[in-house]
């Protein structure tokens, strides 16, 4: 039997997307790769690439819905620690550090389709933005923590928080995993933010808008 029939449903999909990620992790841009050299990072023939893939970006989605399913492993993880408001903020940007170490080459790919040259990998990945803060804001009403807000306002919160995660992801990606000290300085200033965007939130009462300074 060749090596080609004896391959299982799936596994030339997957080497194909799981060398795309090697690719980014190495330091290449999503963007920039190419058939040909993705095959090779995967040992396929060329030709395979299209029994899966219409083309580069179609691949590129299907690397974005995998990222979907680590996010949604990212939340289900803290909602299962998060047990007290007072410790949502500290506990949940740790666990958000936690995942982009496991799985760094995914985050770099978010990171650099956010703002990438592919329309269809942008708003792919935003689309999995703007679920993950929909998610946030159904937390945020479980826990009360945010009664005052009408919906409107707590979906721009929420939309505030993920657009600093997603800034401070920019950040860690750009220290080695090994620097303890940075991602520690990062973690800590990623909290921050958020506390800040909490206590502004805190206050705010709807209808409200702040006096423009002149």
């Amino acid at each position: 039997m060749t090596e080609r029939k004896r391959r299982k449903p799936g596994e030339t999909r997957d080497k194909l997307m799981n060398a795309a990620l090697e690719l980014v992790g190495k330091g290449r841009h999503f963007a920039s790769l190419g058939i040909r050299e993705v095959t090779r990072q995967a040992g396929v023939v060329p030709t395979s690439f299209y029994r899966h893939f219409r083309n580069m970006d179609d691949l590129g989605l299907q690397l974005v819905d995998e990222l979907g399913l680590v996010l949604r492993r990212m939340m289900r993880e803290a909602r299962a620690n998060v047990l007290q408001a007072d410790r949502l903020m500290d506990e949940s940007v740790a666990i958000f550090i936690s995942h982009v170490q496991q799985n760094r080459s995914f985050f770099v790919f978010m990171a650099q389709g956010m703002a990438g040259e592919s329309r269809a990998v942008q708003e792919g990945i935003r689309s999995e933005l703007r679920f993950f803060a929909s998610e946030l804001g159904n937390d945020l009403r479980r826990l009360r923590l945010v009664d005052h807000l009408n919906d409107g306002d707590l979906e721009l919160t929420c939309d505030l928080v993920v657009r600093t995660v997603a800034f401070s992801l920019t950040d860690l990606i750009g220290v080695s995993p090994e620097d303890d000290y940075q991602i520690e300085q990062i973690r800590k200033r990623t909290t921050r933010f958020l506390q800040l965007i909490f206590v502004g939130a805190a206050h705010w009462r709807t209808g409200e808008q702040a006096p423009l300074s002149s």
